[in-house]
């Protein structure tokens, strides 16, 4: 996923202030706390793939990660997260990021290529539904949205969704991501009933989610979906939709993400470290680096961070696969 080139180079330079006083914060002698990726020593290479969705968070995180450690270089793809776990699973990467939990059929050819691994959750997000800015619609039940997007779906015309308020007679355009995405993924199980049960004709922007902000923004029935925080990055060209998941609308948010009222497209955004890249000290260093930070950075970037049960669940996640 491609940032807005301007709010991308200001959550980077946020970063890089943030690195700047994780550091010196971490410089005193007595601090026996801190991680050992304040120890400057650490050399490699660390390569992560999968979700373009995560990408940016990973992004950032890895940015102020080689400040402190300039000898250790961290690559990031984004595949998307199908793509990501096959590259994984064949024991391409060391790290997999993914806007869904990994699969049982993915688990089953990781572990054929001996490739074990832990969910560690890193924020919350928001699936957001977005419309042109014209549009005067402001929220969709699920029954409506599938009535859109489901396999067998053939409205062509704003006027054609059944019961619609207020009614809005304007051609559909409408844009989404490739299927190996993980937001297709988790999109199509949670508004069609089933994991890549999708009508085919729509726009298909594969990874890059720029072109739907693109389209939506440039045609009065557009319409899209992609995660939250890059709604965040493009709200003042868009508009999101609220979602009535059977009891009332309610727009995607920070609160209703982390209270989960903002159903059914309230989601997890994960990481999957492999054990064999769990014993390199470069890899384990950054991930609790990742888990120390990632709050904070969630915030300055966009994203919903995520609430102390589920940060803690992910610390002693990563102390299981340590040791």
């Amino acid at each position: 996923m491609l940032r807005s080139k301007t709010k991308f180079l200001a959550a980077l330079a946020l970063t890089g202030v943030m690195a700047f006083g994780i550091a010196a914060c971490g410089s005193s002698d007595d601090d026996s706390s801190g991680s050992s990726s304040s120890s400057g020593d650490l050399s490699g290479t660390i390569k992560i793939d999968g979700s373009s969705t995560v990408a940016p968070l990973t992004e950032q995180l890895a940015e102020a990660f080689q400040n402190e450690n300039p000898d250790v270089k961290v690559t990031v793809g984004t595949s998307g997260t199908g793509g990501g776990f096959e590259k994984f699973c064949a024991g391409e990467t060391d790290i997999s990021d993914a806007s869904r939990p990994i699969e049982p059929d993915e688990t089953k050819a990781c572990k054929a290529d001996g490739i074990t691994t832990s969910e560690l959750s890193v924020a919350n997000d928001a699936l957001t539904v977005v419309v042109n800015k014209e549009n005067p619609v402001t929220c969709m039940t699920v029954d409506q949205l599938n009535q859109v997007w489901g396999p067998d779906s053939k409205l062509s015309s704003w006027s054609d969704i059944t019961g619609l308020k207020p009614a809005y007679d304007e051609s559909l355009d409408l844009y989404g991501p490739g299927t190996d995405s993980g937001t297709f993924d988790y999109f199509t199980e949670a508004i069609n009933g089933e994991e890549g049960s999708s009508r085919s004709d729509y726009n298909n922007v594969g990874e890059d989610d720029n072109q739907t902000v693109t389209g939506v923004e440039g045609s009065p029935g557009g319409m899209g979906y992609f995660g939250f925080s890059f709604y965040q990055e493009n709200a003042d060209n868009l508009k999101a939709l609220e979602v009535d998941g059977g009891k009332g609308c309610v727009a995607p948010s920070v609160e209703t993400a982390q209270d989960g009222s903002y159903v059914p497209l309230s989601r997890g955004l994960f990481m999957y470290p492999s054990a064999e890249a769990m014993k390199k000290p470069e890899v384990q260093a950054f991930l609790e680096y990742y888990l120390d930070n990632v709050n904070t950075v969630a915030e300055q970037a966009g994203f919903i961070p995520l609430t102390d049960a589920q940060l803690n669940k992910s610390k002693q996640a990563l102390t299981s696969l340590e040791s």
